[in-house]
Formats: C-alpha cells, sequence, structure tokens
C-alpha cells in the first residue's frame, strides 16, 4: 500500500475516532477490493432504501473519476482515434472516457427487479443477479443497517455459495449478515439514520483509497 493511500485511513480514523476500532476490518475490507481489480473482477453492491442509494453512490465513485483524474492510458487512447480515423470527434471522445473500476450496484435493474419479484420473490432480487454477473474473486458489498434483510442475506449467501468475497456494511449488532460475511463494517450506531451517516465516510474513504493506489 502507498502511503498516501494508508494517509487516507488514517485521516478517516482521525475525524471520526469512534472507527478507531474498525482499522483492521477497513483495511481488509480495502485489500479485499483492490485485490479484486487486481484480479481482473468487479465489485457488485446491494442494498434496501436509503441502502440503495448508497448502492448506486458506491458504483459512481468506482466508476469514473472520484478525487483524481483518470484519464485513458496512451495505448487505448490511440485505440479509439486508431478507430476512427476519420471522425473529427475521436479525440475528444478520447480526452473524456475515464479510467473505471467496474463496479455493479445491483438496484437499478427495474425490469429485471420487478420479474423476479413477481414470479419468484422479491427476496431473490439480489440474488439472482449475483449469480448472474458474479464470478469467483469478484466481490459483493451488502448493505443493511440491520443486517437482517432477507434479500441482501440470500445475495450473500449465493456469493459464498459461487465463490464471490463478501463484505458488509451494517450496524448495531449486525445482524445475521456479520455471521456470513467475510469482512463486517459494523457502525457504530443503533438508529437507522445514524448508521447511514456513518456508512458514508467509510464507503468514501474506500474508494478514495482504492483510486489512490490505482490512479
Amino acid at each position: 500500500m502507498k502511503p498516501e493511500t494508508n494517509n487516507i485511513l488514517e485521516e478517516l480514523l482521525k475525524r471520526f475516532e469512534e472507527l478507531k476500532p474498525m482499522r483492521e476490518s477497513l483495511l481488509e475490507a480495502y485489500h479485499c477490493m483492490e485485490n479484486c481489480y487486481r484480479q481482473g473482477g468487479k465489485i457488485l453492491i446491494c442494498g434496501n432504501g436509503g441502502s440503495a442509494a448508497d448502492a448506486e453512490h458506491i458504483a459512481g465513485e468506482l466508476m469514473k473519476g472520484f478525487i483524481l483524474k483518470r484519464p485513458l492510458p496512451a495505448e487505448e487512447f490511440d485505440k479509439i482515434t486508431a478507430a476512427f480515423p476519420q471522425d473529427e470527434k475521436a479525440v475528444w471522445l478520447a480526452e473524456n472516457l475515464q479510467c473505471a473500476l467496474p463496479a455493479i450496484p445491483l438496484v437499478n435493474h427495474t425490469s429485471l427487479i420487478s420479474a423476479v419479484s413477481n414470479d419468484t420473490s422479491a427476496d431473490m432480487v439480489y440474488a439472482q443477479q449475483v449469480y448472474g454477473y458474479g464470478k469467483p474473486g469478484d466481490v459483493l458489498i451488502a448493505i443493511s443497517t440491520s443486517g437482517n434483510a432477507a434479500n441482501v442475506i440470500n445475495a450473500v449467501k449465493t456469493a459464498k455459495a459461487f465463490g464471490l468475497k463478501t463484505l458488509c456494511l451494517t450496524g448495531g449488532s449486525g445482524g445475521d449478515l456479520v455471521s456470513l460475511c467475510d469482512i463486517n463494517l459494523v457502525a457504530p450506531a443503533t438508529e437507522t439514520y445514524r448508521i447511514q451517516e456513518y456508512h458514508l465516510p467509510i464507503y468514501h474513504a474506500l474508494c478514495i483509497m482504492v483510486e489512490r493506489e490505482w490512479f
């Protein structure tokens, strides 16, 4: 890990001293995400309600520049301009694409989610997507403030069965998720909104750390 990457974690723990007991779990979560990308994997993210919004938020920070600019490597830039040598907008396209850390929020697929809910069960909406998208070495980030959301738990069980790493963001006692997931980030709060208020700086720091290490 680069010193500047570690500094991001230390800055988080300085701002939120109550998160200091989570230092090792935060490092585990960072290494899990970073190793996934080193191996060519992707991150899947799921949650309900406010946690669904967090799933989208995490994907947004990973899929494009967050704190750093992410220009295409020269060889990828050249692929675009070479593919369209007569197109005056090819350079503009190459200049405006950004390097991505692949992440899929499983909360956005309205037709699929409604089909699974109607044809099978609402508790299967994320498990079905994990089965369809997930590959060994990918990571599932499971977000549930209670740790007991049935559709999130089923997604984690599916992920574990098919060789994905599992990381949960939860709070309170951690619920059932903490006995299932490989890495547990349990916010030191019990009220839903306070748990979510901790989740934001936690996943922001993790995304910044991974971005810093890559770019």
